[in-house]
């Protein structure tokens, strides 16, 4: 895991300063030192102080932050989150990819806070898709987690998932769901978890009686989905996707579902309005 963040971070100040930060290297004497203060905007749930303190880290490693709240917890308005001491080049070199990193994951794991505290009690469980960022997914995960929510299979090599598409497919091919899930029944091994998605009741029981681990009901009404419930009667992890937002995400968990996929965690997600305000000392 951490290869990976370096390897994001890396590229990222590669990206940014290819050839160096030439407006600091003409502007700023080579011994000025600065320290710096991470100040919120506006209220939040914070994630990412590791990939924060990071960044500075690989670019200077005798850059000091002191993290002033750990991930998961939320924060009201000017608080200060984190400080960080060093030269001043250092510290406006890493500035805007360390910032960019942890708006990002804050505001992830504030939004999914929210769908959490809406389901609360119900039994649901809130979870991501892979609707993620290129290159990110491995940050925006853990603000999801950071968040209060789960996490949904990480990528296609770690679960069987036949979606819309693959039953098409099928179809047009003449195989039957229930002979296509049999068959992938006998090739998988036994710790490969197994979902299918359906869009219509009349699929349920077909699905269900074929032996699987999850069934996905996709853009279901919750009295539909309430029905769908009642066809698994418990043979099935049962999980609700398709047009949950925070104004219908309480409906959909109390019709009885284990757990609702949220595309929109990581994928229109708004990053949080957090500072780095610089003093040179």
């Amino acid at each position: 895991m951490s290869a990976q963040i370096d390897d994001i971070i890396a590229r990222a100040l590669a990206e940014d300063a290819p050839w160096g930060d030439v407006t600091s290297e003409v502007f700023l004497p080579a011994g000025a030192t600065a320290s710096a203060a991470l100040v919120a905007r506006e209220p939040g749930v914070f994630s990412g102080g590791d990939v924060f303190a990071r960044v500075f880290a690989l670019v200077d490693p005798d850059t000091t932050v002191e993290l002033g709240i750990d991930d998961g917890e939320p924060f009201t308005a000017g608080a200060v989150l984190a400080r960080v001491a060093g030269t001043a080049r250092a510290v406006l070199r890493a500035e805007r990819i360390a910032l960019n990193l942890v708006q990002r994951m804050s505001g992830i794991a504030t939004l999914t806070a929210r769908y959490v505290a809406a389901v609360d009690g119900t039994g649901a469980r809130v979870v991501d898709t892979r609707k993620t960022t290129p290159g990110l997914r491995v940050l925006e995960r853990q603000a999801v987690r950071d968040g209060g929510g789960r996490n949904h299979r990480f990528s296609l090599s770690d679960a069987v998932m036949a979606k819309d598409n693959h039953l098409a497919v099928l179809g047009a091919s003449g195989v039957s769901v229930g002979d296509a899930i049999r068959r992938a029944r006998a090739r998988l091994g036994h710790t490969v978890h197994l979902e299918v998605e359906v869009d219509r009741l009349d699929q349920v029981a077909e699905v269900v009686e074929a032996g699987v681990d999850t069934i996905m009901l996709d853009n279901f009404t919750p009295d539909q989905l309430r029905e769908g419930v009642a066809l698994v009667a418990g043979r099935a992890i049962v999980e609700a996707s398709g047009g949950v937002n925070l104004d219908t995400v309480r409906a959909i968990a109390e019709t009885g579902v284990d757990v609702i996929s949220v595309g929109a965690l990581t994928h229109s997600v708004r990053a949080l309005d957090l500072g780095l305000d610089v003093t040179v000392l």
